[in-house]
């Protein structure tokens, strides 16, 4: 909770550090990697940087975070701090590393706005800045203790046992443990840290959705190509898995984290995904496949065409399989299936015209706007916020609770 003396400051500043966020967000981070380029090697994603999304990603967070103390001084935003949380263990992050990343924040705030930024005012923002980086280490420390490991320990050689690929630019990597220390099977929904040597020697870290159900021996999960308008590749991290990463080779990978996992209070379940975000849904499907669930569950997915839908042999697999289970899909090419789907739609996706059942479940993964735009449908038709959870892709963690 914000201190007396804090809270009319924060109130009174958070306008002005919210309008020039984006400017307050790139000095911090080219003041901070001047003095620790260490931090560009295995921590930051440096695709997301040159993209400017990791620049925002941070400081709006803290601002996001000052506006919620505002908003419920009585609580914290935690599904804020625990998507944020859950992304920092995947990465190994530190206690020490909020030092750095606070004193550089605040010279930024202080370089962008100039004398508004009286000691007061400096002091308002770093404890707000302490109020959630303490609030983090605690939850991260919570994280690494319940799968026994330090941020050192957190990563594990894991090598290619299978690569497979799904559609023209979705790959599935199957890969085995190939240590002795013990890994606990992965959480419904859950991803990893993959992290590689780039061909210029650094190395960079990306998330990916575990799309199976695993054994803690082996593991799963399928990395979208990324590319440019013009079709040229355009993302270092999917290109290298796509191209140069083959059966034998050894991949560092984080133990599995995330929040968004399945629900287990025995209620319906519906999945609505598009395109790439269905990973986390063919995740929490295949674990209710194992478990040879009976609950009623709707499977949900938008894409281009049938041809570009991920992970769709295993997912309509697990759907024949589940007694209780529907899919309905939605091809922006034209509503054209030769699968065995219960509905099958032209355009983008439209909740009217599939009857979802009562006291249900709701996961979302997409981009974002289309997961707004399932939300306002979802609260439209009565469905209570706390019921609809969404996976965020990308630095913007924040963003999802600003909606």
């Amino acid at each position: 909770m914000l201190s007396e003396q804090s809270r009319p400051v924060v109130a009174a500043t958070l306008p002005v550090v919210a309008e020039h966020i984006g400017e307050i967000a790139q000095r911090f981070y080219e003041h901070m990697f001047r003095v620790h380029p260490e931090l560009l090697d295995g921590t930051f994603n440096r695709g997301n940087q040159a993209s400017g999304e990791q620049q925002l990603a941070l400081a709006g967070s803290v601002a996001a975070y000052a506006g919620k103390l505002l908003e419920t001084p009585q609580r914290t935003p935690e599904h804020l701090l625990s998507r944020i949380a859950h992304k920092h263990a995947s990465l190994g992050i530190r206690p020490d590393q909020y030092q750095i990343v606070n004193d550089h924040l605040m010279w930024a705030i202080a370089d962008v706005l100039g004398e508004t930024v009286t000691p007061q005012v400096a002091a308002a923002w770093n404890e707000v800045y302490w109020l959630m980086a303490h609030s983090l280490i605690h939850e991260e420390r919570g994280l690494y203790g319940a799968r026994g490991v330090t941020p050192e320990t957190v990563w594990r050689p894991w090598e290619v046992e299978k690569k497979f690929r799904e559609t023209r630019d979705v790959v599935t990597f199957v890969v085995k443990r190939i240590d002795d220390r013990l890994v606990k099977t992965s959480l419904p929904g859950q991803y990893v840290t993959v992290r590689m040597r780039m061909p210029d020697g650094i190395l960079q870290p990306r998330q990916y959705s575990l799309t199976r159900a695993d054994d803690g021996c082996h593991r799963q999960f399928s990395v979208k190509r990324i590319q440019a308008d013009d079709g040229r590749p355009a993302g270092e991290m999917s290109t290298l898995l796509h191209d140069a990463v083959n059966v034998g080779d050894v991949l560092t990978m984080s133990l599995p984290y995330g929040n968004v996992v399945l629900d287990d209070s025995g209620r319906p379940v519906v999945f609505a995904s598009a395109g790439i975000g269905i990973t986390p849904m063919a995740g929490m499907l295949s674990h209710l496949e194992k478990a040879e669930s009976r609950l009623p569950i709707t499977m949900l997915h938008a894409d281009y065409e049938e041809a570009t839908f991920p992970l769709r042999r295993q997912v309509l697999n697990d759907i024949v399989e589940l007694p209780h289970a529907e899919l309905y899909v939605w091809y922006e090419k034209g509503a054209h299936s030769i699968e065995p789907v219960n509905g099958v739609f032209a355009g983008i996706m439209d909740l009217s015209v599939v009857d979802l059942p009562g006291n249900a479940i709701y996961y979302l993964c997409g981009p974002m706007p289309f997961m707004r735009a399932l939300r306002s449908a979802l609260l439209a038709r009565g469905v209570v916020p706390g019921d609809i959870h969404y996976e965020v892709f990308g630095p913007d963690l924040w963003q999802a609770d600003l909606d």
